[in-house]
């Protein structure tokens, strides 16, 4: 008979804190919140401040510019660019690079909401369950 983990992580390896260990909820909403503030400055520079109030395709460039930032950031450093501050980041369980497939594919079940606030065991999104991935701290 197994014993149940002490702590979130245990039971998939990861230390209890430190460099390594689960990201808390705090972190992971921190970073989202620079993600979508970073993405509105470059979004309204780029295209004006009808992403903010006008209707049709520039409704829709802050969350373009999250997909691009996020996607592009999380496949070469491993975390999108609110990730980096809140120093996180996203690791594969078995160890080997993100990669690019999984970072795009992650970015867009994100952009999707659903995927991303269904919770599974160890503060996994499903997106992270469905790719084996998890947000640890790299503090």
């Amino acid at each position: 008979m197994t014993a149940a983990p002490t702590y979130p992580g245990e039971s998939i390896g990861l230390p209890e804190r430190g460099r390594g260990s689960l990201a808390s909820w705090r972190a992971r909403m921190a970073a989202m919140i620079g993600d979508w503030a970073a993405s509105m400055v470059v979004a309204i520079a780029i295209f004006g401040t009808e992403v903010m109030t006008g209707t049709g395709w520039k409704s829709f460039m802050i969350m373009a510019v999250y997909f691009v930032e996020a996607s592009i950031l999380t496949a070469l450093a491993g975390g999108s660019f609110g990730q980096l501050i809140a120093r996180i980041g996203i690791v594969r369980l078995d160890g080997h690079h993100i990669g690019w497939w999984r970072a795009v594919v992650r970015t867009a079940l994100k952009c999707l909401v659903l995927p991303a606030v269904v919770i599974g065991a160890e503060r996994r999104a499903l997106t992270d369950l469905l790719l084996g991935t998890v947000v640890i701290n790299r503090k």
